[in-house]
């Protein structure tokens, strides 16, 4: 499956799961410390880089004019505006090989829409776990992103971005192994 295809069905999870939130902003979520209005603008803060990343700029040149609320008075308007925009810089002409300059390194643009690929994604569930929908996400798209994941996944570790890994059974499917990897109880 090609990455930016990922990406738009990821995005497209985490969207659905905004747009069940009905007013409950404040509810807690299976993030220590982070309610869901914390979760969804963890999101758009992602999603507002994104084209500014894949257009070249440089953390730096980023700098801290996406910190604080970016939601306002109509997070879902919100989200869907920067979820399109992301999308956009994603499936531009050449995005995928572009370099984009990260926190971490200079990375190829597929490699870059992968982890926010993986982010949508889990974060996916931990909304809908946050609101007590259902939590199963697109099946294709959690075994591409289980299978990208399985090489990163002890460098995200290191990095402190997910929790201590959760064993699940033999045969649980991608998306159960996914979530174990991340440090999430499937």
């Amino acid at each position: 499956m090609d990455v930016s295809e990922i990406y738009a069905r990821c995005s497209a999870e985490f969207s659905a799961r905004v747009h069940a939130v009905d007013g409950r902003w404040a509810d807690p979520t299976p993030l220590p410390g982070w309610d869901v209005r914390t979760l969804v603008n963890h999101l758009a803060y992602e999603e507002r880089w994104t084209p500014l990343l894949f257009g070249g700029a440089t953390i730096e040149e980023v700098g801290t004019r996406f910190d604080g609320d970016l939601l306002g008075d109509d997070p879902v308007r919100t989200i869907d505006e920067a979820a399109a925009a992301a999308l956009d810089a994603i499936t531009s002409d050449g995005a995928l090989d572009r370099t984009v300059h990260l926190s971490f390194g200079d990375h190829p643009g597929r490699e870059y829409a992968m982890q926010l690929s993986a982010d949508h994604l889990v974060h996916a569930v931990d909304l809908a776990r946050a609101l007590g929908e259902d939590e199963t996400v697109d099946a294709e798209v959690a075994a591409a992103v289980r299978e990208w994941f399985g090489s990163m996944e002890e460098t995200y570790r290191a990095m402190g971005v997910t929790g201590p890994k959760v064993a699940v059974p033999p045969g649980s499917g991608p998306q159960a192994e996914l979530l174990g990897m991340m440090g999430r109880r499937p």
